[in-house]
């Protein structure tokens, strides 16, 4: 069998080409797929400035909901302080230190910050961390008081100058540098009192955190490390803590960044569906205009002996060899094609450039078993037809289509167009993402009923269009329109992929710059103050900060804003449901700054454990004024919380609002991420601000007016368009590919058109005409199945019934559209006739 199959795809190159192509391409879209989901669970981060523990015990910074994947906590949460004489007692144990981290950084002599380590909110630390460093260089001695800081290496200084050093929100202070530090992860060291008093972490400080340290490293005797874990994770049993070792050990220095592995896992599952789908799409596509051309070889099969099983065993070998060659080169390319990636999440800042990518064969074991089996079933589907009709009646057939359309096919085609109409509906009832993006699924679902159903459509509409010809019409004209009538299945074939090239560029490009405006101008509307001021550098605002701004003429409000991350917790259909989302923390005074639309309660009564909920959240979760929630802080912290206002904007502001009591405590640095400023508008308000900016070091002062140039956009879009742009070449491939194959296959109805005196003039005219059918019918299908979804998406999300968008995106389709169709037709067409007729007949 294998060995008729070789010989079979011998004779059928350029068919088999278009497979080759579909599957290639396939091939590395899965596996690039397969890496990032490899990546998000099994990637390690280096171990950093922890690189000298052997043991490291932190708080546990994932929750973990029930039958789903764990949901990453980016605030630290921390470990009792007591815990690290306890841990110091344990056999085996040379050295236990209690890490703290807390904002700090650099001021040189003309007022500009310096900064020092890798995270400015997380710079400062006490001087026994040092003994968590790997192989570090120390010049000096330890700090012995509290006006004394060790630097890094690398900040230019040296033994003994003076530098003037911002802490924790602290007035800056000057301090004497009594040693360099040159280690990876390298920040500012003070003595360990000095460090806990300034992040208000020692026993007698009145922060939440008091009497806390972020983690515990604990250096071991050689050969020690797994005895010395056993016994940690046994003393810490039932706390919640985690003990980590080897490279484990990076998870802990930030949980921000360790964070970022879920973001692969979340990635991978969103782009895993759209991709199988489109894959197994285009690879059926592809077998099917290849199995077709061979019709007549499998009919002539039949007639020999051969049986329905040997017929589609054989279609199933031939394509399995053709995909074994591809496979290869494909699942190559997609371990290239995930690096490429990679840096691209990490130049968009979404993905930390430490976070390296893990590598092994099970995204290639698992591209090649779901390729396999996909090619495998389309080829036997695909010649399911043939296999099964009687000898006489598969020959008879095999230079013609079907006279009527398989209704079944038919039906489920209809039935699939019509249950991604009823989908389309979503987002009019929920104003999130999530319902935003059922708009692109709607329309692909579309696309593939389109493709069940094309055959009877195409026919209808061929029959329709030759019943309406005048007697006069070109003889190139009536051959077109006939052979639209006459092979329904194989034009449908071309115009289908074709189609959902059409679809899949409109719904995913236009659902993303929908919610992307939708967003913008709830935030736009929602947003009062004219300007911020933060203090990126600086790792929050420092204290007197607001006061400040409130003493500058003009300034007519002024509130303190931040962000952080929530787990809620809630009940969907009697289903205990879990989900993550960012959440600002505000106070009363937030109202003189910000308008989030409230509909329901007033947020002057934001104040200790209360939260805000947008108006969607509050019907969907039963979550109105007065009713109490349950969430899950950034630092895992467990906390119920009542309800005192809700709130319409929750595009631009998010499902949840924190008031500032609530979240106290429990973010990494304590501190104020920015101030919103309203003034009264006037020039010397902005001038004013623009003053204490420049008169405190770390200050940035910014306008809260949208970027027009496209900066403020959230990486996630451009992330999100670049996955357009890559399957939609991978799909433009392979529609042209196919249009190839199917024209190529011709060769004998060109041929015999000839020998009854058709010229070649008229031969190229007919196919321009089919070529205009085909990017006409393209068009039109395509754009009525993205119609409904978007209209539905635009009255949803903007209030009118049509997206947000570029306008140059439908006329450059359209212009792709047409020129693959005209190009992959005109070619194979014009090197056809270059053979002569009975050469034609002979080899077709």
């Amino acid at each position: 069998m294998l060995h008729l199959a070789l010989r079979m795809a011998a004779h059928r190159i350029t068919a088999l080409l278009a497979v080759a192509c579909a599957v290639l391409g396939g091939a590395a879209l899965i596996t690039t797929t397969g890496v990032l989901a490899e990546s998000g669970l099994r990637s390690q981060l280096p171990p950093g400035r922890l690189g000298g523990a052997d043991v490291v015990v932190a708080a546990a910074q994932e929750f973990h909901p029930s039958g789903d994947l764990p949901l990453a906590l980016p605030e630290r949460a921390t470990v009792p302080a007591r815990l690290v004489d306890r841990l110091a007692a344990l056999p085996g144990v040379t050295a236990a230190v209690g890490d703290i981290g807390f904002p700090a950084a650099l001021v040189d002599g003309r007022g500009r910050i310096t900064p020092v380590g890798e995270d400015p909110g997380t710079a400062g630390h006490g001087w026994s961390s040092t003994r968590l460093l790997a192989h570090a260089r120390v010049a000096g001695r330890a700090p012995s008081g509290g006006d004394e800081v060790a630097v890094a290496a690398g900040t230019g200084l040296a033994v003994g100058q003076r530098v003037d050093v911002v802490a924790n929100g602290r007035p800056s202070a000057s301090y004497r540098v009594s040693a360099l530090v040159g280690a990876p992860g390298a920040g500012l060291w003070f003595a360990d009192g000095t460090a806990a008093r300034l992040a208000a972490r020692d026993a007698g400080s009145a922060g939440p955190r008091a009497g806390t340290v972020d983690l515990i490293g604990l250096r071991t005797d050689e050969g020690a490390g797994a005895r010395v874990a056993a016994a940690v994770r046994e003393a810490v049993a039932g706390t919640g803590l985690e003990v980590t070792t080897g490279a484990d050990r990076g998870e802990a220095v930030a949980p921000g960044v360790g964070s970022a592995r879920s973001l692969l896992i979340l990635l991978a599952g969103s782009l895993g569906g759209i991709v199988l789908l489109i894959t197994g799409f285009v690879v059926a596509g592809a077998l099917g205009v290849t199995i077709a051309g061979q019709r007549r070889d499998l009919a002539l099969m039949r007639a020999v002996g051969a049986t329905p099983k040997q017929i589609r065993r054989l279609a199933a070998a031939q394509s399995t060899v053709v995909a074994a060659i591809a496979l290869v080169p494909g699942v190559a390319v997609g371990y290239l094609l995930a690096g490429r990636f990679r840096e691209l999440l990490a130049d968009r800042g979404v993905l930390p450039p430490e976070l390296p990518l893990s590598f092994s064969p099970l995204p290639a074991l698992a591209t090649v078993l779901l390729v396999v089996t996909a090619v495998r079933l389309s080829a036997r589907c695909a010649a399911w037809r043939t296999s099964r009709m009687p000898a006489t009646e598969a020959v008879a057939e095999s230079r013609s289509e079907p006279r009527t359309p398989s209704r079944g096919r038919t039906l489920a085609g209809l039935l699939l167009i019509l249950g991604a109409g009823a989908l389309s509906v979503v987002p009019l009832l929920s104003r999130t993402v999530l319902g935003a993006s059922v708009t692109s699924m709607a329309g692909i679902i579309a696309a593939i009923g389109l493709a069940l159903s094309g055959p009877a459509l195409v026919r209808s509409a061929g029959e329709a269009a030759v019943r309406r010809l005048r007697p006069g019409t070109a003889a190139p004209t009536w051959l077109a329109l006939s052979n639209v009538r006459a092979y329904a299945l194989r034009l449908s074939g071309v115009v289908s992929p074709l189609a959902m090239g059409v679809v899949f560029v409109l719904t995913y490009t236009l659902t993303q710059t929908t919610v992307l405006a939708a967003t913008s101008e709830d935030t736009r509307t929602g947003t009062l103050a004219q300007y911020e001021l933060t203090a990126p550098a600086l790792g929050g605002l420092p204290d007197g900060t607001l006061s400040a701004v409130r003493d500058v003429p003009g300034v007519r409000a002024a509130a303190p804003a931040g962000t952080t991350t929530v787990v809620w917790q809630y009940e969907e259909l009697g289903d205990p449901v879990a989900e993550s989302a960012p959440a600002p923390i505000l106070a009363p005074d937030a109202r003189g700054v910000l308008d989030l639309g409230v509909t329901d309660g007033d947020l002057d009564r934001l104040t200790g454990a209360t939260v805000a909920v947008s108006g969607e959240a509050a019907r969907t979760r039963d979550a109105g004024v007065g009713k109490r929630v349950r969430l899950v802080l950034g630092d895992g912290a467990r906390v119920e919380a009542r309800v005192v206002a809700v709130y319409d904007r929750g595009l631009g502001f998010g499902p949840v609002v924190l008031s500032r009591e609530l979240a106290a405590g429990h973010t990494t640095t304590g501190l104020d991420q920015r101030v919103l400023v309203r003034t009264d508008g006037t020039a010397q308000a902005g001038r004013g601000l623009a003053a204490l900016a420049a008169d405190r070091p770390g200050l940035t002062l910014a306008s809260t007016a949208p970027d027009a140039s496209g900066a403020d956009t959230p990486p996630e879009v451009w992330i999100n368009l670049a996955v357009v742009v890559v399957l939609l070449g991978y799909l433009l491939l392979s529609i042209a590919n196919k249009l190839v194959a199917a024209t190529a296959q011709r060769r004998t109805e060109i041929a015999a058109l000839r020998l009854v005196g058709t010229t070649p003039r008229q031969i190229r005219a007919m196919m321009r005409r089919e070529a205009a059918v085909v990017a006409a019918a393209a068009l039109a299908c395509g754009l009525l199945l993205s119609a409904v979804p978007l209209a539905l998406l635009g009255q949803g999300f903007l209030g009118h019934p049509w997206p947000a968008g570029p306008v140059w995106l439908l006329p450059v389709v359209a212009a792709t559209v047409t020129a693959t169709a005209y190009l992959t037709i005109e070619l194979p067409t014009r090197h056809a006739l270059r053979t002569p007729p009975a050469e034609g007949l002979r080899t077709g």
